[in-house]
Order: structure tokens, then C-alpha cells, then sequence
């Protein structure tokens, strides 16, 4: 039987599906030894994580099949790198798009509302009674979402914040733009409008970013755009966090160039950029866009059926570059 690598157990049904499908390690490896083991010859997969770092370098010296990554995303994969080394990659789509959507939401509404600031007030016994000027927050209905990005997270995003009253915007490639057509829109014809990314700046009360990582995505919030938005405006992040000049935003939150941030995920992650945890107008979460039971078992299966195809030679279902698929066998 085949060999694969995981470093990290994924929740049922996806060790199962992998146990039958092949011979399964699990080690806990750091970057060193992810390059150890990937040039060992003795997987043929690996079913990795987002902090699994699997660069040009390691790819170069890797002899894999294929790397099945639990997780949408893919920046942890140089995909040039390994498709010139015919090792595929795999990813888990379409599964935790309402998901990512509610969380959005959940920091608009908590960073706006200051849903944290106020638990801690009442669980430290501050709370003596209702008061006219206690804990005063934004409101988010009647306000203007602007959206980094149109695709599937950013539209169920809009959909949800439709629903709330909001007036919505979009950019669908920031910093850049495109065309969008009417039936491209779709459902959201006529409900939604498309403007620049610099209009998208300056007008949102919420400025939601739902980009992947990529060269024009990196700072794509940077010390110019957060002076450039409203010093009421509040930044949202459940994309990619380097995405966000992190530095950058601590002193602008510091500084109340803007009013507050609801942060997913991080630039640095886990670690966070010095200063952030302090302030008082955020909403820090711990990566948890797809932290629901029922999504990170669908994760899990569409990632173990990945591993299981290319271990026993059968293109995977979700190829992010099936252009590097040879048959193993």
C-alpha cells in the first residue's frame, strides 16, 4: 500500500477514508522536517495544513504525488514550483462559504456593537445598571459594506448584509478592477454597487476583505488605504492576513485613524503584531471561518478523497493544478 504523510490528524471521516486507502503516518513536523520527509521517497502523498510551508525549495527535493491541503486556500504552496515538478495539488472547495459569511458578519456586528468590551465589563461586575451613555457602539444597518472581492464568501457575505438593511458595494479585484456583468451579478443585480477600489475605501462604514493572497493582494491595506478610509470605518478581515499591513493597522487603530477592526486571521499568524491584543476596538479571532463541526468534516472528506484518488493512481476531484496529474502507477 501507498504511503501517506499527515501532519496534523483531520477531523471524521477523513482518517478513516485515508486508512483505507493507503498506509497513514502522522507526525507533527516543522519546516525542517517537512523537507526531510517530503525528499525521503517514502510517501506518495501528503495531506498538509495551511502552516505547513512547502516552498520552492522543498518542492525541488520532494518526491511526492501529490499534497492534499485541508483547506481552500493554497498560499502555503508554491503551485509553479510543484506543477514543474509534476506533484498535484488539492484543495477543499465550495465547502465553508456560509461559514467564512457568518463570521463576517459576526465581526461587523461584535466590533461595531463592542461585544467584547462589554462581556468583559459585566463579568468583571462593573455593570450597576442600564445607563444613557453605557457602552455606545455603531450601528451596522443603514451603513455602507464595502467588499474586497465578489466571489463566493464575499457574495453570501452581501447577501447576509442585505438582509440587515446595508448598502452594499463591491470591488471584485482590488487593487485593480474588472468588468462585471449583469448576469454575472446575477441575484445581486441591481442590489449591489460596483465601484473602485479607491471609491470602496473611502465610502464603506465596513470595508470586508475576501481576496486571496497573491503579489497584488499583499498590503493590500497599507498605511495609505486606512488613512483613506472613514475615521468611523471599521476593517474587517477573514480572508488572508497578510493581506493587512498588520503594523500598519495597530497604529491607525491605535491612533483612531479608523474605529475598529474584526480580525480572523493574522499576518504572522498564530502570532499576533505587537500592540494588537491590547487595543480595546477590536475583535480578535482564532482562525475559526470554517469552525463548525459539520464544515470541517466536509473539509476533511473532500481532503481525504483527495489523497485517497492520487495514492491509487485516480486524478484527484479537486485538482488546483490537474495540468501536473501523472498517473503514479
Amino acid at each position: 500500500m501507498s504511503r501517506i504523510l499527515v501532519t496534523t490528524p483531520i477531523p471524521d471521516p477523513g482518517m478513516e477514508i485515508l486508512a483505507a486507502a493507503g498506509e497513514v503516518e502522522v507526525i507533527s513536523l516543522d519546516h525542517a522536517g517537512l523537507f526531510e520527509k517530503c525528499a525521503s521517497g517514502k510517501y506518495a502523498v501528503v495531506v498538509s495544513q495551511l502552516r505547513d510551508r512547502f516552498d520552492a525549495e522543498l518542492l525541488a527535493s520532494a518526491r511526492l504525488t501529490g499534497i492534499s491541503n485541508y483547506a481552500v486556500g493554497f498560499d502555503n504552496i508554491d503551485i509553479a514550483a510543484a506543477t514543474a515538478r509534476g506533484i498535484t495539488v488539492a484543495n477543499t472547495p465550495g465547502v465553508l462559504t456560509d461559514s467564512t459569511a457568518d463570521v463576517a458578519l459576526l465581526l461587523m456586528l461584535s466590533t461595531a456593537r463592542r461585544v467584547i468590551e462589554a462581556d468583559n465589563f459585566v463579568r468583571a461586575g462593573a455593570f450597576t445598571g442600564w445607563e444613557p451613555e453605557l457602552m455606545l457602539g455603531s450601528d451596522v444597518s443603514g451603513r455602507v459594506l464595502g467588499l474586497a472581492g465578489f466571489g463566493r464568501i464575499a457574495r453570501a457575505t452581501a447577501r447576509r448584509a442585505l438582509g440587515f438593511g446595508m448598502t452594499v458595494k463591491f470591488c471584485p479585484r482590488p487593487p485593480s478592477d474588472r468588468e462585471v456583468s449583469e448576469t454575472e451579478l446575477g441575484e445581486f443585480a441591481g442590489r449591489v454597487d460596483h465601484v473602485s477600489w479607491d471609491e470602496l475605501v473611502e465610502t464603506s462604514d465596513f470595508l470586508s476583505l475576501h481576496v486571496p493572497l497573491s503579489e497584488s493582494t499583499h498590503h493590500l491595506v497599507d498605511v495609505r488605504v486606512l488613512h483613506a478610509m472613514k475615521n468611523s470605518a471599521i476593517l474587517i478581515n477573514t480572508a488572508r492576513g497578510p493581506v493587512v499591513d498588520e503594523a500598519a493597522l495597530v497604529t491607525a487603530l491605535r491612533e483612531k485613524v479608523i474605529a475598529g477592526a474584526g480580525l480572523d486571521v493574522y499576518e504572522a499568524e498564530p502570532a499576533l503584531a505587537p500592540g494588537l491584543a491590547g487595543l480595546p476596538n477590536t475583535v480578535l479571532l482564532p482562525h475559526v471561518g470554517s469552525a463548525t463541526v459539520a464544515v470541517r468534516s466536509e473539509m476533511a472528506r473532500l481532503c481525504a478523497e483527495n489523497a485517497a484518488a492520487m495514492v491509487t493512481g485516480t486524478p484527484p476531484p479537486h485538482a488546483v493544478n490537474p495540468q501536473a496529474w501523472s498517473d503514479p502507477r
